[in-house]
């Protein structure tokens, strides 16, 4: 699988606060920051973020700030999208070497070549991906609008979709369209059991499985609900049952609870005993981090001009059609 280097994050030996939480809060008023957090974040950051949401919110939240630094807790291509919509703003991730599985799994030099094969195709392409695959693709989607979007487009116009080919076959069933498939994956969404979540719907007779559409689709034929971070935790909030066996990073698991404490959530099991359930990437920013690089005003997100102004063409597009 192609790997994207990056920096790795350098321990420090530096005095922490002793209550990170105000230290965080006392940054954000003296940078006029802002803390946009995914929800598969560990808890504490998700506590201290100003926002909390899936891709599309965030993307949404990060084109409306008028904050002048953005943190962005989260993985590499979510603040690359953050710079890419504010150029003139400072982003920073917390540990650069929080990336992302299925953006690696599309290397630019070998999409281009692919999407060469195709030249009359336009390219739809998941937010999961780098700023070099958004500056090829003619327009970005979320999960949460995947399906809308496609049925946006005309019948009569061919469709490669990238670079997740779980959530590319799952918007091609729901809208009927043929498309074009980059065969990538999402190391989470992708190791989940079908074996055990039947054993678990065994145990609970009484509960829903709610599974997000990276997942493979042994595991989606056993869902109850199919839907994005955030359809999936709404969903989980409005319905009358009581307990669910969750098939996504079980950060999300953290709101739900929140939300309605006297709800079961139980997180979906991956094929063997380890936490591979759990985003590696994700999981790489801490809320020491999180305080380090504020006070440090360092890592931060840097990209070519000309990739920012090709990647940030279709990423409007998506912000468009999304209304």
């Amino acid at each position: 699988m192609f790997v994207t280097a990056r920096p790795q994050f350098k321990p420090t030996t530096e005095q922490l606060p002793d209550d990170l939480f105000a230290a965080i809060n006392e940054l954000k008023r003296e940078l006029n920051a802002i803390v946009l957090a995914h929800y598969y974040q560990d808890p504490d950051i998700q506590d201290i973020a100003d926002y909390l949401g899936d891709s599309l919110g965030l993307s949404q939240q990060a084109a409306a700030t008028n904050a002048e630094v953005i943190v962005f807790a989260g993985v590499h291509f979510m603040a690359e999208t953050a710079k890419i919509l504010n150029p003139d703003k400072l982003v920073l991730l917390p540990d650069l070497n929080a990336g992302c599985s299925l953006a690696d799994s599309c290397p630019p030099d070998k999409f281009a070549a692919f999407k060469a094969t195709h030249p009359d195709h336009i390219v739809i392409s998941y937010i999961n991906c780098s700023a070099e695959i958004k500056a090829m693709s003619d327009i970005i989607c979320t999960s949460s609008n995947a399906v809308k979007i496609v049925n946006q487009i005309p019948k009569d116009t061919p469709i490669i979709f990238a670079p997740d080919r779980n959530l590319g076959r799952y918007v091609s069933e729901q809208t009927g369209r043929e498309l074009v498939l980059w065969q990538g994956s999402c190391i989470v969404h992708e190791t989940f059991s079908e074996k055990r979540i039947v054993q678990l719907k065994i145990e609970h007779p009484e509960a829903e499985v709610i599974a997000h559409p990276e997942c493979e689709p042994p595991v989606l034929r056993n869902a109850n609900y199919i839907g994005s971070t955030t359809a999936l935790l709404n969903y989980s909030l409005k319905s009358d049952r009581e307990t669910f066996i969750v098939a996504t990073e079980p950060g999300i698991i953290h709101q739900m609870q929140k939300a309605a404490p006297h709800k079961h959530f139980i997180p979906a099991p991956a094929t063997n005993n380890c936490a591979c359930n759990e985003c590696p990437h994700m999981r790489l920013n801490t809320l020491e981090k999180l305080y380090l690089a504020m006070k440090n005003k360092t890592p931060a997100i840097e990209l070519p001009e000309h990739i920012r102004i090709s990647a940030l063409r279709p990423i409007q597009r998506m912000l468009e059609l999304s209304v």
